[in-house]
């Protein structure tokens, strides 16, 4: 027997993230079953990843940081994952279990997961031991496979990608690589109005790998679910929050987290500081460490004090204190200084455009020197 939630993809994010969350789930009862893994690449790691998850005796995962000025370090097991498949060995299985008994899709399959494949075309839905090449064909080939098993039993969809609207960007590229096949109106409307597709953010910080299978993760955890009429939660956890405005959710991590982390790197850059230099270093340098607080404090806080959200930012800026202050994370700052201007535009013109639209022109004045150094503003 096959579990209600399938997951693609064994990335170490995703087994201390909604793998953790539905194992913890389960032992209180609140969770709709177990997890299906599905491998989409087939490396030598990848392959004993699965080798070693389809043993069912459960993987580690280190949780290491600070949480509310607490150091945590505890190592907890994940039970969740009862089944182990590599697509191009296990499709037959995949197929089966999409069928009969899935309830639960979710994915994480990393910066180029939406990308589509030439090779891929409506002649795999007529051989059904074809196994797809992108993760958007074989999500299609499922779902079609569904429709004609169970014409009006729909699944809900959690896409995990860090793509804006992830639930409504991966449906419309279904929808759309559907209408190139020239797959029936039934079927697409199966698609579109059946199958419950759900924009979401997670966050957590995945540091390392732990081979064969298992993660080292800070305490900080977040999966915000924007509410969908008729979709089922895979679990219920108290790091998951069911929201109307995701898009606050975001704000939150590009102005505080993200913005912290870029603002950092302008001041490694600007100072030709050390290669060596983490963003724990950056912490624990007064001078570094006062510049960032006046950002956070003077130019993205009353942003979303204007917003009616001071109490919601402040807490949430403290859960970002600890995380730059982890003591086990060697996040070092010249890997967040790579495509630096890319992610100033990115993450300091929205707020700065956010913070004109509320009538607040004349603030943030550290952040639009650093657009007009760039050239964006």
């Amino acid at each position: 027997m096959s579990q209600p939630i399938l997951q693609f993809g064994t990335s170490r994010f995703l087994l201390a993230h909604v793998a953790l969350f539905v194992s913890e789930a389960l032992e209180r009862g609140d969770a709709i079953g177990g997890i299906s893994v599905v491998q989409t690449t087939a490396n030598p790691a990848s392959r004993a990843r699965v080798a070693a998850l389809s043993r069912q005796d459960g993987y580690p995962v280190r949780i290491r940081g600070r949480e509310r000025g607490v150091v945590i370090d505890k190592a907890v097991v994940c039970r969740a994952i009862r089944d182990a498949w590599i697509a191009d060995r296990d499709w037959a299985a995949v197929r089966s279990a999409a069928i009969e008994e899935v309830r639960v899709i979710v994915s994480n399959t990393g910066d180029t997961g939406y990308r589509l494949d030439e090779r891929d075309s409506a002649v795999l839905l007529s051989h059904d031991g074809a196994v797809p090449r992108s993760y958007p064909a074989k999500l299609l080939a499922l779902l079609h496979s569904r429709w004609r098993e169970r014409a009006c039993d729909g699944v809900s969809i959690f896409p995990c990608e860090l793509v804006e609207n992830n639930g409504d960007a991966l449906r419309g590229i279904v929808l759309s690589l559907a209408m190139q096949w020239s797959l029936p109106d039934a079927f697409l409307a199966y698609v579109q109005d059946q199958c419950i597709w759900v924009n979401s953010l997670v966050d957590r910080i995945v540091s390392e790998p732990i081979d064969p299978v298992g993660a080292v993760a800070e305490p900080y955890a977040l999966w915000a679910i924007e509410r969908r009429p008729g979709m089922e939660l895979p679990c219920t956890h108290e790091s998951m929050i069911l929201t109307d405005d995701l898009r606050s959710h975001e704000r939150l991590k590009l102005f505080f987290l993200n913005l912290g982390h870029s603002w950092f790197a302008e001041q490694w850059l600007t100072g030709q500081r050390s290669l060596s230099e983490t963003v724990l270093d950056a912490m624990q340098d007064s001078q570094m460490r006062a510049e960032v607080e006046s950002v956070w404090q003077e130019e993205v806080l009353p942003v979303f004090a204007t917003l009616g959200m001071r109490s919601q930012a402040e807490d949430y800026l403290t859960s970002v204190r600890d995380r730059f202050s982890n003591p086990y994370l060697d996040h070092r700052i010249s890997d967040i200084a790579q495509n630096h201007a890319a992610k100033i535009k990115r993450r300091v013109l929205p707020l700065i455009e956010l913070a004109d639209s509320l009538s607040m022109s004349n603030a943030q004045p550290r952040l639009r020197g650093l657009l007009e150094k760039q050239g964006l503003f």
